[in-house]
């Protein structure tokens, strides 16, 4: 595999909305726009019952926005639409009126831990360790933090928010609710998530989608709130301190 893709396969009800890219899946622009528009899409396919995300890959799921992208960034609106990235898919993963279930093989960085935390329901390998890592380039988790406080608690959040530098085990964010279990292989993972989705498609497709709405009250205003951050984050890319840490980095 070494093109970048987002694919959905349909099997028993289940729909499997994989993405790719070969950096370690750090995604792009086109690829978060992407994976935006087939969730939303699932949702309103009637041959779906229950969604699971998955990234393609051994043992990264996601290592977040694409760093290319990042050095690249010269101005304020393009920062903006860059950090809008990640936003557009956590809402769209928010809105979507069916249950989505995390299969989470490997490390998960950044914006990867956003998506994690955006899932109804989200299982891992013991090799999912997570890291906000953000803040090491001048910036912040502003667009993926209420999705990550959402499940880690504000005290979780804030904690790997500032040990930008640590990646958390797989054990630990489970204890904080973000991982249901946490399995010792990639196999073990993928039965169980199987057939925890299959079941899931047993159940009234109507209650499912009460619930999910019951479950995401009180985030009504993201769309506006995750776009303020995505304002607040383009406009430190620009700062003298990121230029010269990503200069670095290059």
């Amino acid at each position: 595999m070494t093109q970048p893709y987002v694919k959905q396969t349909i099997e028993n009800g289940v729909g499997y909305i994989e993405f790719f890219h070969p950096a370690h899946n750090s995604l792009p622009g086109h690829i978060l726009a992407e994976l935006a528009q087939t969730i939303t899409d699932a949702g309103n396919n009637d041959d779906i019952k229950v969604i699971v995300l998955k990234s393609g890959g051994d043992r990264t799921f996601c290592a977040g926005a694409s760093f290319k992208e990042l050095i690249n960034i010269n101005d304020a609106e393009t920062g903006r639409v860059f950090f809008s990235g990640f936003a557009n898919v956590i809402n769209a993963m928010r809105k979507c009126p069916k249950f989505i279930i995390g299969r989470v093989q490997g490390k998960t960085v950044g914006g990867g831990v956003g998506l994690a935390s955006a899932t109804d329901y989200c299982m891992a390998t013991k090799f999912a360790a997570i890291k906000l890592s953000e803040l090491n380039v001048g910036i912040g988790p502003f667009v993926v933090g209420p999705a990550v406080e959402r499940k880690l608690g504000l005290s979780g959040m804030s904690q790997i928010a500032i040990d930008a530098n640590s990646f958390y085990p797989a054990e630990w964010a489970k204890q904080k609710g973000l991982f249901t279990q946490v399995f010792e292989s990639t196999e073990d993972l993928d039965d169980a998530v199987k057939a925890f989705a299959e079941n899931l498609c047993n159940y009234n497709t109507e209650a499912m989608k009460e619930m999910k709405q019951m479950f995401w009250k009180g985030t009504e205003d993201w769309d506006n709130l995750l776009a303020e951050r995505a304002q607040i984050s383009g406009r430190l890319v620009l700062s003298d301190f990121t230029k010269e840490t990503l200069k670095r980095f290059k």
